[in-house]
């Protein structure tokens, strides 16, 4: 039986050797680091749009606010 070998990734911000306590990341000051470009909004994972009738998620043979008619 062999003897596992360590994770050989690394730090996707700084490039040292990964930690397993803060992985994928070497230390808490990157992970922290990472996070921070979260909630700024440096990164983002791109959508599309959606199309015109289904924005507001009515479709378009209803219409809001309408009054009967007598």
């Amino acid at each position: 039986m062999s003897v596992p070998q360590p994770d050989r990734r690394k730090c996707p911000l700084c490039g040292k050797p990964a930690d397993t306590r803060f992985r994928p990341f070497c230390s808490k000051r990157c992970a922290d680091l990472d996070l921070a470009h979260w909630l700024r909004g440096d990164y983002a994972i791109p959508a599309r749009a959606a199309p015109d009738d289904e924005e507001d998620g009515a479709s378009s043979s209803e219409k809001p606010n309408e009054a009967p008619e007598d």
